[in-house]
């Protein structure tokens, strides 16, 4: 969190200052020893040394060498959260945070300078370093993957494919997303569920394509299985009749299992159109996906017969000389 606010802070402001003053926070600092004396953590010195500015740790007990920051952000709380719309994610509420304290710098006086605090910005901000690339500021862990293929982070449970059961992963930790990493490879990638309370168990993220490979050799946990309870509307449509035919356990698992070597979507589209022909079977499926695959029609072009091979007299049908054969025939016996 504190290298994405440094990126999203420098971006804001148009670059990057050459020095920044900071409390002596344990993100930053693990040790503060006397004076000016700080060790200071390696990847808060990396981004430092990425970003090409001097941090400057104020002394232990003395608020005031940081001026009235806290007091500013104090105040400007009470004016940016008077009238606050609801957002359905985080990400709208950083935009209109963002574009809210764009306004107030527009209409609140500076203070120690003329005019307000967006006219001394335009002033300085040509007297900023470019910020050029953003800093990966990833955090590392090492975690075991459960009997279950989950590692846990932060309260919550996140699935891994279930080759790595049992199994070390390296867990890079993002702002808004989390990665696991094994043997030079990204295995799979989640969502970063940020949860503030600490009354609930917390929760379980599952990708119900780890475990294929589980359901491969137990089709049944299919049923009831937690992972499969969030599968794709067509697919859920096609368990109902599968599952009540023998064998469709397994036969529903081969067809999920076909996302492994064909596209989702190109697999979800077969399904959807075997659904709609009613034929809610594993070889229609694929003669739909290879078609969709190659790109061959689903309905043949009409064939138009040459002239030469027009019927001049067409077949009539007549069924009425099948009635001779109901007819009773003199029976010979032989003498």
């Amino acid at each position: 969190m504190l290298f994405d606010a440094h990126t999203h802070a420098f971006r804001a402001l148009g670059g990057v200052p050459r020095r920044g003053i900071y409390d002596n926070m344990s993100t930053a600092v693990d040790k503060v020893g006397r004076g000016k004396e700080r060790s200071v953590n390696l990847r808060f010195q990396a981004m430092t040394s990425h970003y090409l500015f001097e941090p400057d740790f104020c002394n232990r007990a003395a608020g005031w060498e940081k001026g009235q920051v806290e007091k500013n952000v104090q105040d400007a709380r009470h004016r940016l959260w008077q009238s606050m719309p609801p957002f359905e994610t985080l990400d709208a509420l950083n935009d209109w945070l963002e574009q809210r304290c764009r306004e107030l710098w527009a209409q609140t006086a500076h203070g120690g300078e003329p005019g307000t605090i967006a006219d001394v910005w335009a002033s300085e901000v040509e007297s900023l370093m470019p910020m050029g690339r953003p800093f990966d500021g990833v955090v590392e862990h090492t975690k075991r993957v459960s009997s279950t293929c989950l590692i846990h982070f932060e309260r919550n449970r996140y699935s891994v494919p279930a080759s790595f059961a049992n199994r070390p992963v390296s867990l890079r930790v993002y702002p808004n997303r989390l990665v696991a990493a094994a043997q030079g490879q990204i295995i799979c990638e989640h969502p970063r569920i940020i949860d503030r309370t600490h009354n609930g168990p917390g929760r379980t993220i599952y990708d119900w394509r780890h475990y294929l490979a589980v359901i491969q050799r137990k089709p049944g946990a299919l049923r009831n299985g937690a992972p499969f309870l969030e599968l794709p509307d067509a697919f859920k449509q096609l368990q109902q009749p599968l599952l009540r035919r023998p064998g469709g356990d397994r036969e529903m698992v081969e067809i999920l299992a076909l996302v492994l070597h064909h596209d989702e979507q190109a697999v979800l589209a077969a399904v959807e159109l075997a659904l709609e022909d009613g034929v809610p079977a594993k070889t229609h499926i694929l003669n739909r996906l290879h078609r969709l695959i190659d790109g061959t029609p689903a309905t043949p072009p009409a064939v138009t017969a040459p002239q030469a091979l027009s019927l001049a007299n067409e077949p009539r049908a007549d069924v009425e000389r099948y009635d001779s054969l109901r007819q009773p025939k003199e029976t010979r016996h032989a003498s």
